[in-house]
């Protein structure tokens, strides 16, 4: 590495230093209330939704046509 390389690394931290305001970077906060946020736990409603949504976009047989070649790709590459 030559030293004009270093020179301008550190330059270019520098500046960057100089656009960054750490202050609000490390400012942040919880909210004050977090059981306020789920007011509708209603987990296996959600689950329902993302299987019935998982199997209608036809993913499921993505997965599982995966699944099966991977293990044949496994089952035919390994030794022993």
């Amino acid at each position: 590495m030559d030293a004009s390389f270093l020179h301008d690394f550190a330059s270019s931290l520098t500046h960057v230093s100089q656009v960054v305001d750490y202050s609000q970077v490390l400012h942040w906060h919880l909210p004050l209330d977090l059981a306020q946020q789920f007011k509708d736990p209603d987990f296996v409603g959600d689950l329902t939704k993302t299987w019935n949504n998982f199997v209608k976009t036809g993913q499921v047989w993505a997965f599982l046509a995966g699944l099966v070649l991977g293990y044949l790709v496994k089952t035919f590459t390994s030794f022993g």
